[in-house]
Parts: C-alpha cells; structure tokens; sequence
C-alpha cells in the first residue's frame, strides 16, 4: 500500500506526514511505548515502513504532523513475548543495532505477535534483499526462544517446575475472574505458554502447550475455575493445557504455594466475568474536562459489559465500564463536529447512549474499526 503525505480523514495511511514523498506502509496503530530516560508508559501512534518504525504524539483527539521519534529496523532483534514486567504480559522488545532497548506494549496477545513478526519480517528483509524469511515455514524470524531450546519431552519436568515456582524469575501469580467469581494467586493458560517461550523451554507457542500439558498430566500445575476443568475433562491428550487468557491454573497443592488459591464473588467480577469479544485501542471523551484521552476498551458478552483501561497502567483495574443491556451505538458523521463533541477531533466517531442515559463520545483510529466495534456492540446491546 502506497500513501502520500496528506491526512487522511478516515484514520489510515496518514502516518508520515513529516515527507513530501510516497511511503510504504506496513502496518500502523496503536502500542504503549517506556521513555527512555523517565520510564513511564504512553501510548503513541505507530508506523511501520520498510526500513523504521516511526511513533507519533496524539494532541487530545488527533494525531500529530511532527514524528516524536524512529527505530532504525536494520540488524534489530525482537524478543517476543518480554515477560519482566508485572502485570505487562504483553509487551515485547526492540533492540537495535547499536543496543538501545524499545519496549511496546500492545493490546492483545494477537496484537504483539502480529506486530512483532511484521517489524521480524521487515528487519529480516534489510539482511535479505531477495524478501526470504529465516525460518523454513514461511513465519517471521523473531526471537523469544532462542537457540538451543530443548524439545519439550526432553526437559527435566522438575527444573521446569523449579524454574517455574521461583519467586523472583517465575511465573506471576495474580488475580483472574471467571464465571463471576475472583480467582487470587493464579495465572492464565496464556501466561504460561509467555513464560515457558520467554525462558527458553519451548521454541514455539505449540511447544510450550505440550510442556504444560506435561506439568499438568504429571500433578505439577492444577485447573482453576470452570474452564480449565472442562478442558481436561473433554480434551484429547495433546490438548489438555489450554493456550487461553480465559483458562485459569495454579501450582499444585502438594506444594509449599506462595500464596492459596482463594476465590470470591463481588459485584466488579460479575461486570468482568464475560467472555471477551473484542479489544483496542480507543479515544475517549471526558465527561467533565471534554478532553480526549487514549483507553484500551475491552468488551464482554454474558454479562455484556464495555470497560475502558488506562493503557499507561494495566488492564485489570478498569477506570471505568458500563453495561451494553438496553445501549444505542450510532455513527457519527465525520463532516462538521457533532453536537456535544468538543476538542480538536480526528475523525471516525461513534457515540454510546447507555440505558441510565449517559453518553460516550469514542474516536476509531479508522473507519473501519469504527464499524467494526460498532457492529459488535450492537450485537450485545
């Protein structure tokens, strides 16, 4: 895809707006960048090219026209997933050719793979000139697992385990809800497969559900929680560890626990009980200040709920939230300001009427996300 240089109202292809000249684009949105010299979290606009990734600055409700900053792709690694971070499990690592660390974060699981294959793809091309990609199924060259991983039937299960339960270098335990009920001192399915690639005990996300089902078969780790359970139960024997955010697990009770596995029912992990339909990055208006800020929305089905994160901290206290139940969600035309919407706005609007009557004003980053949440709203409302 090829795009010049001038804004693009419906939010795609405006990213390099600091050239005269065509660029090619290979994917943009949202991460969640550290400083460098304060290591605090902002989100930022990313564009990445050929050659670079290049981060832009949002002013309220749109993006600015001067970059904030690029990471030169050539001789670059990425680690995928980078798990030293708490309550960060989704951010990955830059390191360029002259060792300088970028870490971003994205939105979800699925996000940071796809970005960190493509920035994989584009740095691999700088070394190939012919486009060929280093591993021989086609896939991206990124390097979270690295050489000389064992296969996972060959591994010591107790050093895994060892390593594993290490309160320092371990896995994080924390809080997880599920069918209503708040679950502490756990980890998440996906978690696990992280942590098991991120350590180098498994090549592979395929790998490491093959080792965990290994520690799970032979009483090392335990099901937490409905979904965990079911799937041991009904699951063929290669698929008994479950590769999911939503499946729930923790170290077996014959062990000396850091911490019990206790679980309760509030009102708060009622809201977020429901399955996850959809996440992303959204601006949101402020209902006193007016003021547009940048949220990771995540929406739930059964209950159907809308809950809105402060990405520069995490995503298990929300900021705020709403039930679908009763809601309207309409577009907004992009031509004028629509009534009620203040600040210097981008473009692809929609607008959440909720059944107690309160209004959200959210900004897409295109118009095709817009309809995007637009149509899975509706379809839980």
């Amino acid at each position: 895809m090829h795009v010049d240089s001038r804004v693009d109202q419906a939010g795609t292809g405006t990213s390099i707006m600091d050239t005269q000249q065509k660029v090619t684009i290979l994917r943009e949105g949202f991460l969640v960048k550290r400083g460098h010299l304060v290591h605090n979290w902002k989100a930022r606009w990313f564009v990445l090219t050929p050659d670079k990734l290049i981060y832009y600055k949002y002013d309220g409700g749109k993006r600015d026209s001067c970059q904030r900053g690029k990471i030169m792709l050539k001789d670059c690694v990425i680690t995928c997933p980078y798990l030293e971070y708490d309550n960060r499990p989704l951010v990955f690592r830059l390191q360029t050719k002259t060792c300088v660390d970028h870490f971003l974060e994205a939105c979800s699981r699925e996000e940071r793979d796809q970005w960190a294959g493509d920035i994989a793809a584009a740095a691999d091309k700088l070394e190939d000139p012919e486009g060929a990609v280093a591993n021989g199924d086609g896939s991206p060259s990124v390097s979270p697992s690295t050489p000389g991983s064992s296969q996972p039937h060959h591994i010591n299960l107790s050093k895994v385990l060892e390593a594993m339960y290490d309160v320092h270098s371990g896995i994080n335990m924390c809080n997880h809800v599920e069918q209503g009920r708040m679950y502490t001192n756990c980890f998440s399915g996906s978690a696990v497969v992280d942590w098991l690639v991120f350590a180098q005990l498994a090549l592979t996300r395929s790998e490491a559900v093959t080792l965990a089902s290994a520690l799970l078969e032979e009483g090392f780790l335990r099901t937490v929680g409905l979904r965990s359970v079911e799937a041991l139960r009904t699951a063929g024997p290669s698929e008994l560890f479950m590769d999911d955010s939503t499946a729930l697990y923790s170290f077996s009770d014959s062990l000396k626990k850091r911490g019990c596995v206790k679980a309760e029912t509030t009102l708060s992990a009622v809201e977020l009980s429901g399955h996850v339909i959809k996440r992303g990055y959204l601006l949101k208006q402020g209902h006193r200040r007016k003021n547009w800020k940048i949220r990771l929305f995540v929406l739930r089905s059964e209950p159907s709920f809308l809950h809105y994160y402060d990405p520069t901290k995490d995503d298990i206290s929300p900021v705020g939230g709403f039930p679908l139940r009763g809601s309207l969600v309409s577009s907004l035309d992009d031509n004028g300001v629509p009534s009620g919407v203040k600040g210097n706005i981008q473009g692809n609007l929609f607008k959440i009427i909720t059944q107690s009557d309160t209004h959200y004003f959210i900004q897409a980053p295109s118009n095709r996300e817009k309809m995007e949440w637009i149509d899975a709203i509706r379809e839980h409302t």
